[in-house]
């Protein structure tokens, strides 16, 4: 009789995970952040807000230019990457394949919106292997880097928090996921991903780092052990 795995659910986060569009978006926020105000880079949006909902960037914002932002604001916002994500939004080399070896349940846990989650899989194609399990930092009280999000997807999945694995291409992703108890393997194959991004998500608790999706059915296969598993 074969070993059972030890991971009974795979929590995948979605923009740049699943599908290849935090460039597209870091590119987006910048230029309406700009025409509203604040001046800022694709570059700065990367490395201030990656991995975090645009309800904590707009607050962190705010705090900043000592106003609030308008309601025109996130219309733009939202209505821009709708169409560039209509235009250029592509799946992550390799993820569909990927997605159909897995033998384990799989959900998403994202900082997007639950609109944004689902547009953007039906886009790339990939809704069928998640539907209806798509879970948005929009449901907790505290979106990533705290764990509020994926212990809730671990709950509405009812499976313990150590019977999963989670796959993540940020740092406040792979912090919160290792502060709810969870196995973490870092992803740096997007399109956004920069020389030393696998340090930085090690560094934040992620056991191993990959940066093509192909490698992931065979390390989900086995215990993932950060004395026994260093590279690969």
């Amino acid at each position: 009789m074969s070993t059972p795995p030890p991971y009974d659910l795979i929590i995948f986060d979605c923009d740049g995970v699943l599908v290849d569009s935090e460039a597209l978006a870091c590119v987006v926020h910048a230029d309406v952040l700009t025409e509203y105000g604040y001046t800022i880079t694709a570059a700065q949006v990367h490395e201030r807000f990656l991995g975090r909902s645009a309800r904590e960037a707009r607050l962190e914002v705010e705090g900043e230019l000592g106003r609030v932002l308008p309601d025109t604001y996130t219309a733009q916002l939202r209505a821009t990457i709708d169409r560039v994500f209509g235009e250029k939004l592509a799946p992550v080399p390799h993820i569909a394949e990927t997605l159909g070896k897995l033998s384990q349940e799989i959900c998403v846990a994202s900082s997007g919106t639950p609109t944004r989650i689902r547009s953007s899989l039906s886009t790339t194609g990939l809704i069928g292997h998640f539907d209806p399990h798509l879970f948005s930092a929009m449901q907790v009280a505290h979106g990533k880097p705290a764990p509020d999000l994926f212990l809730f997807a671990a709950a509405q999945m009812n499976t313990p928090p150590a019977r999963c694995l989670v796959i993540e291409d940020s740092v406040p992703g792979v912090t919160g996921a290792f502060a709810a108890g969870m196995t973490v393997i870092g992803f740096t194959g997007g399109s956004h991903c920069r020389p030393g991004d696998g340090n930085r998500l090690r560094a934040a608790g992620a056991t191993i780092v990959i940066d093509d999706m192909r490698k992931l059915p065979a390390l989900a296969a086995q215990m993932l052990n950060r004395d026994e598993i260093t590279a690969i």
